[in-house]
């Protein structure tokens, strides 16, 4: 299927955070269209689209329902998914047609990708409205086998001690470790709410025909702490002036203990600093500005 377009974007980003790995996917998504399109019976009836780690083709199934194809590398994070989307199917997730697990495939509902939430004007409704499917979705328990963030957490902690040796800065190295304080505070109960990990404005597209309203796509399941859901709604079209109000409102309407929904967002800046200590980056200034408020040293 050799007139597939393949995103020079979704290439350049699976080369750069997964390697020869990444390049291997990438080298195999025309073949893996080829099979998955002949297999459901599939034509493609629009441009590729994509994000950081899959290639997404608007298609048509036999009968003339319109759908869309995910196509995906299989790894901890895309392993759960259509797990996830199932046991969300009427809580306001995308639903699942079709699963081949032994390659990732996915076979979509069609929504509309011209229209995500980011293109709310309003930023507080759009925090509101991510707040109020997490909540819907951390009420379901999550299915065995299920990766856990307390392994998660565990690595982190570990990790810790080997990423404050890299950093230079005084205050990085003080808030990698205060962050890591906090995770051990609430490690112990990790949680077992099915999390979707990354519901961020973006993950977040308009309905079509009778699917009226907003729809959450792409999880990156986990079984955990509703609590370290809270970050991409945090720092998605990010004002530090209205971190405190986000955090209050999420946690208001999720209905989390504060104390516990704090240490484990902070869980959410140490993955994400230990993860720019590996790349040989400095911390996210947004990440900086985030732990800051909920250290109550903003």
């Amino acid at each position: 299927m050799s007139d597939i377009e393949i995103p020079q974007a979704l290439a350049e980003t699976q080369i750069r955070y997964e390697g020869e790995a990444g390049r291997a996917f990438v080298e195999s998504l025309p073949g893996l269209a080829a099979e998955m399109l002949g297999r459901w019976e599939l034509t493609v009836d629009g441009p590729s689209m994509h994000g950081m780690a899959a290639l997404v083709l608007p298609v048509r199934r036999s009968d003339g329902t319109r759908a869309a194809l995910k196509l995906q590398a299989v790894n901890e994070e895309s392993e759960g998914e259509a797990d996830a989307l199932r046991a969300w199917a009427d809580l306001g997730a995308v639903h699942v047609l079709d699963h081949e697990p032994s390659n990732g495939s996915l076979l979509l509902e069609r929504l509309d990708s011209a229209r995500s939430l980011d293109d709310e004007p309003d930023t507080r409704q759009g925090v509101l409205i991510i707040a109020g499917m997490l909540a819907r979705f951390t009420a379901v328990p999550a299915p065995a086998g299920m990766r856990r963030l307390g392994d998660i957490a565990e690595r982190m902690v570990a990790d810790t001690p080997d990423a404050l040796k890299l950093l230079d800065d005084p205050a990085e190295r003080r808030l990698v470790a205060d962050c890591a304080a906090a995770v051990r505070e609430v490690m112990g109960e990790p949680g077992d709410a099915l999390l979707h990990w990354d519901l961020h404005f973006e993950n977040v597209l308009a309905g079509t025909g009778r699917r009226a309203g907003w729809v959450a796509i792409d999880p990156k399941p986990l079984a955990g702490d509703p609590g370290f859901d809270l970050w991409p709604a945090l720092n998605n079209r990010f004002d530090p002036a209205d971190t405190q109000w986000r955090f209050d409102a999420m946690t208001d309407v999720m209905g989390l203990d504060r104390e516990r929904a704090r240490a484990w967002t902070l869980g959410r800046v140490l993955q994400n600093a230990l993860w720019s200590v590996e790349d040989g980056e400095g911390l996210d200034e947004d990440d900086v500005a985030v732990a800051e408020v909920l250290r109550g040293t903003a």
